[in-house]
């Protein structure tokens, strides 16, 4: 059972998000949250698998509600949800920690393999919405290190030329499937690299991943 906590501050907007969730016999909503601050709080307390973020809130923003959640090295991961798929606040929830963004018109099937996505930390949210997130800001992003083979980025340092092609892809949205048709391996085997390609760059999840290949410059809007 996968757990959740909805925060917004639009009742409507959290009861139809909780109909939804509470309809699939994987998905449970813990509580509601109708402030960043009352999420942070309720996270600590309750830790959900998921949180669904709002963005603007009042008091404490969803943005750093986001930050506050992610820092404390928990399990809880979240879902960014936005208004417009290019909302500026988007990018700095994920630069926060958050585990991906989906918009609020989105289907409820993708709501729905939204969340259990990021409880698996599995797949990037919705990959082409993050690319035309990140390629839209990416002015925000570091310069960034040369990642040539003279002088690689420190998180780089220890990937296999396997492993820096398979980040590379990543960056640019591919899911495992088109992995390992591209690649010609099983499913398993690219699960195996995604999972060391993660524990050796530190990063949290894939979409961080999808980050560290924008700020390394592997991919190039």
């Amino acid at each position: 059972m996968t757990t959740v906590l909805i925060a917004d501050d639009q009742p409507l907007q959290r009861l139809g998000f909780r109909m939804l969730l509470e309809s699939q016999d994987d998905l449970s909503v813990v509580s509601e949250a109708n402030n960043g601050t009352e999420a942070v709080r309720l996270t600590s307390e309750l830790r959900p698998d998921v949180v669904l973020m709002d963005v603007r809130m009042p008091g404490l923003d969803g943005i750093e509600a986001t930050r506050r959640i992610t820092a404390t090295g928990d399990r809880t991961r979240v879902l960014i949800l936005t208004t417009f798929d290019l909302d500026e606040y988007a990018y700095a929830g994920l630069r926060a920690g958050a585990s991906g963004f989906l918009v609020k018109d989105a289907q409820p099937e993708e709501l729905l393999a939204g969340v259990r996505a990021v409880a698996t930390g599995d797949a990037v949210v919705a990959p082409s919405l993050t690319r035309r997130l990140l390629d839209a800001y990416v002015d925000h992003l570091p310069a960034g290190v040369d990642s040539g083979p003279s002088a690689p980025h420190p998180r780089l340092a220890t990937l296999t030329d396997r492993e820096r092609e398979i980040l590379t892809v990543i960056g640019k949205g591919w899911t495992n499937t088109e992995i390992a048709e591209r690649f010609h391996l099983a499913e398993s085997t690219v699960k195996t690299h995604v999972g060391r390609i993660l524990a050796k760059t530190g990063s949290r999840d894939r979409i961080q991943a999808v980050i560290l290949a924008y700020e390394t410059k592997l991919v190039r809007p």
